[in-house]
Protein backbone atom coordinates (compact mmCIF):
# COMPACT_ATOMS: atom_id res chain seq x y z
CA UNK A 1 0.00 0.00 0.00
CA UNK A 2 1.43 3.49 -0.81
CA UNK A 3 2.09 6.33 1.27
CA UNK A 4 -1.06 8.29 -0.17
CA UNK A 5 -3.45 5.68 0.51
CA UNK A 6 -2.23 5.11 3.98
CA UNK A 7 -3.07 8.77 4.73
CA UNK A 8 -6.28 8.37 3.28
CA UNK A 9 -6.95 5.06 5.61
CA UNK A 10 -5.82 7.25 8.31
CA UNK A 11 -8.31 10.10 7.02
CA UNK A 12 -10.93 8.11 6.79
CA UNK A 13 -10.31 6.69 10.70
CA UNK A 14 -9.93 10.56 11.62
CA UNK A 15 -13.16 11.07 10.14
CA UNK A 16 -15.18 8.13 12.22
CA UNK A 17 -13.58 9.49 15.15
CA UNK A 18 -14.77 13.41 14.29
CA UNK A 19 -18.24 11.87 13.54
CA UNK A 20 -18.10 9.83 16.95
CA UNK A 21 -16.77 12.64 18.97
CA UNK A 22 -18.86 15.48 17.12
CA UNK A 23 -22.66 13.24 17.75
CA UNK A 24 -21.83 12.64 21.52
CA UNK A 25 -20.82 16.26 22.02
CA UNK A 26 -24.37 17.17 20.33
CA UNK A 27 -26.27 14.21 22.19
CA UNK A 28 -24.43 15.34 25.20
CA UNK A 29 -25.81 19.70 25.25
CA UNK A 30 -29.41 17.90 23.61
CA UNK A 31 -29.66 15.09 25.44
CA UNK A 32 -30.24 11.50 24.02
CA UNK A 33 -34.13 11.61 23.95
CA UNK A 34 -33.60 14.18 21.27
CA UNK A 35 -30.56 12.21 19.60
CA UNK A 36 -33.51 9.29 19.05
CA UNK A 37 -36.33 11.24 18.45
CA UNK A 38 -37.54 12.49 14.75
CA UNK A 39 -35.35 16.11 15.16
CA UNK A 40 -38.51 17.95 14.31
CA UNK A 41 -38.53 20.46 17.18
CA UNK A 42 -36.35 23.61 17.13
CA UNK A 43 -33.57 23.59 19.33
CA UNK A 44 -31.21 26.10 20.44
CA UNK A 45 -27.91 26.57 18.69
CA UNK A 46 -24.69 24.66 20.11
CA UNK A 47 -22.71 26.09 22.71
CA UNK A 48 -19.07 25.58 23.63
CA UNK A 49 -16.63 22.71 22.12
CA UNK A 50 -20.21 21.05 21.27
CA UNK A 51 -20.57 23.97 18.58
CA UNK A 52 -16.48 24.23 17.87
CA UNK A 53 -16.03 20.51 17.06
CA UNK A 54 -19.84 20.31 14.94
CA UNK A 55 -18.10 23.27 12.34
CA UNK A 56 -14.74 21.06 12.44
CA UNK A 57 -16.42 18.34 11.59
CA UNK A 58 -18.35 20.00 8.76
CA UNK A 59 -15.56 21.59 7.59
CA UNK A 60 -14.12 18.21 7.45
CA UNK A 61 -16.54 17.05 5.50
CA UNK A 62 -16.43 19.67 2.73
CA UNK A 63 -12.38 19.11 2.10
CA UNK A 64 -12.67 15.16 2.34
CA UNK A 65 -13.87 14.01 -0.60
CA UNK A 66 -11.05 16.34 -2.82
CA UNK A 67 -8.45 15.05 -1.18
CA UNK A 68 -9.93 11.42 -1.33
CA UNK A 69 -10.58 11.59 -5.35
CA UNK A 70 -7.56 13.02 -5.61
CA UNK A 71 -5.40 10.30 -3.92
CA UNK A 72 -7.50 7.52 -5.84
CA UNK A 73 -7.16 9.63 -8.95
CA UNK A 74 -3.60 9.06 -8.35
CA UNK A 75 -2.99 5.60 -7.32
CA UNK A 76 -5.02 4.67 -10.37
CA UNK A 77 -2.97 7.02 -13.24
CA UNK A 78 0.51 5.71 -10.83
CA UNK A 79 1.12 9.03 -9.96
CA UNK A 80 3.35 8.54 -6.75
CA UNK A 81 6.26 11.08 -6.13
CA UNK A 82 6.94 13.91 -3.75
CA UNK A 83 3.89 16.09 -4.70
CA UNK A 84 1.81 13.40 -3.49
CA UNK A 85 3.73 12.44 -0.53
CA UNK A 86 3.94 15.97 1.06
CA UNK A 87 -0.09 16.42 -0.27
CA UNK A 88 -0.90 13.11 1.75
CA UNK A 89 0.90 14.27 4.72
CA UNK A 90 -0.02 18.09 4.88
CA UNK A 91 -3.75 16.88 4.44
CA UNK A 92 -3.77 14.36 7.24
CA UNK A 93 -2.09 16.37 9.65
CA UNK A 94 -3.72 19.55 8.70
CA UNK A 95 -6.69 18.38 9.13
CA UNK A 96 -5.82 17.25 12.66
CA UNK A 97 -4.24 20.06 13.53
CA UNK A 98 -7.67 21.81 12.67
CA UNK A 99 -9.69 19.42 14.70
CA UNK A 100 -7.29 19.49 17.86
CA UNK A 101 -7.34 23.35 17.85
CA UNK A 102 -10.79 23.49 17.07
CA UNK A 103 -11.73 21.90 20.36
CA UNK A 104 -9.13 23.65 22.09
CA UNK A 105 -10.55 26.98 21.14
CA UNK A 106 -7.43 28.55 18.07
CA UNK A 107 -9.72 29.83 16.18
CA UNK A 108 -7.51 32.12 14.22
CA UNK A 109 -4.65 29.33 14.22
CA UNK A 110 -6.53 26.78 13.38
CA UNK A 111 -7.91 28.33 9.76
CA UNK A 112 -4.87 30.32 8.85
CA UNK A 113 -2.11 27.66 9.95
CA UNK A 114 -3.80 24.07 9.73
CA UNK A 115 -6.76 24.66 7.09
CA UNK A 116 -4.16 26.20 4.63
CA UNK A 117 -1.95 23.40 5.54
CA UNK A 118 -4.95 20.82 4.40
CA UNK A 119 -5.55 22.96 1.07
CA UNK A 120 -1.61 22.96 0.55
CA UNK A 121 -1.84 19.04 0.16
CA UNK A 122 -4.97 19.02 -2.25
CA UNK A 123 -3.22 21.15 -4.37
CA UNK A 124 -0.27 19.42 -4.03
CA UNK A 125 -2.41 16.43 -5.69
CA UNK A 126 -3.80 18.54 -7.95
CA UNK A 127 -0.71 19.56 -9.35
CA UNK A 128 1.26 16.48 -9.65
CA UNK A 129 -2.14 15.13 -11.45
CA UNK A 130 -2.00 18.25 -13.94
CA UNK A 131 1.65 18.35 -15.13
Amino acid sequence: MTTELRFLVASIVLGLLHLIVDSHLISFQYGYRWTGSNREQPVPPLRGIASRVDQAYANFMETFPFFAALVLGAHVAGRHDALTFWGAHLYFWGRLGYVLASAAGFGLVRSVVFFNTAVAGIILFLIALLR
